[in-house]
């Protein structure tokens, strides 16, 4: 009995010390957000886009909202660790998004069985980016950052842009025609850069984005194919989004659909 209670308090320890450390650093993402007074105009915006850009912020709804600063978005998740995995590992999670000063911080719990669950942290801030993960929300599992994180991350970043389409107007992001239907991104940040290619239908919704990532931080990691693909769209606060998306890794053993991501929520500024 006194070991299952040690474990208890431990664990919950453990628990007071992570939502400490993201709490702390959500505040931060909100306050430079808010003290950022730089607005984006869609309407003055739109013809320097390219056409299925241009056709997709008219579809989207945001010229009837305009200025979109910061975002909080509530996430219900399936995810696979490892490629060889069969069972899906259920999770739920939050993610706070500022747009005028680039950063967001993703904060995730996944259940495992009912004795082990992992409390997991992405965060990009003053251009730097962190990925932490942590069982029963006390034992380090990953903890990962560096160059090739930072160039991964804005690439992530530039994908949720079918979020938070304002983004497509920021001062660091920059876009270039491929086709009626395509068109690729490149965002630069801080002396980083990536870029990802955006697919869109006639009707002028997003369908997928596809990105060259790492899919790792260590020195032998390579870049490989990174696809979100849309399954189905809501709309939250008047703006039409991808609301069910995949997330998949082409790797030279064959796809990898490591993410099933539905938006419960969304909320901005």
């Amino acid at each position: 009995m006194n070991v299952v209670l040690l474990s208890v308090v431990i664990c919950a320890f453990g628990e007071f010390i992570f939502e400490g450390r993201v709490s702390a650093d959500t505040d931060t993402i909100l306050k430079n957000s808010a003290s950022n007074s730089s607005t984006i105009n869609m309407e003055q915006s739109l013809p320097s886009f390219p056409e299925p850009v241009r056709k997709w912020i008219v579809k989207c709804g945001v010229l009837k909202k305009q200025d979109i600063r910061f975002g909080r978005i509530t996430q219900h998740a399936f995810m696979k660790l490892k490629p060889d995995q069969n069972d899906w590992y259920e999770a739920t999670a939050v993610q706070y998004t500022s747009i005028n000063d680039p950063a967001f911080i993703w904060i995730v719990n996944m259940k495992l069985n009912s004795m082990l669950w992992f409390r997991g942290c992405d965060k990009y801030m003053n251009g730097e980016a962190s990925m932490m993960i942590k069982a029963n929300a006390l034992i380090p599992v990953v903890n990962s950052h560096g160059d090739k994180l930072n160039e991964g991350t804005i690439q992530r970043f530039l994908g949720e842009m079918v979020w938070f389409p304002t983004l497509a107007a920021s001062p660091y992001v920059t876009w270039q025609a491929i086709d009626s239907l395509t068109a690729q991104a490149t965002m630069t940040y801080k002396g980083v850069t990536g870029s990802g290619t955006f697919y869109f239908n006639q009707a002028g919704d997003f369908v997928k984005f596809v990105a060259m990532r790492y899919k790792d931080t260590d020195k032998d990691s390579r870049r490989f194919p990174w696809v979100l693909t849309v399954n189905s769209y809501k709309e939250f606060e008047g703006i039409r989004i991808p609301s069910d998306m995949n997330a998949t890794w082409k790797l030279d053993s064959g796809d990898f659909t490591w993410l099933k991501l539905l938006i419960e929520d969304l909320k901005y500024n």
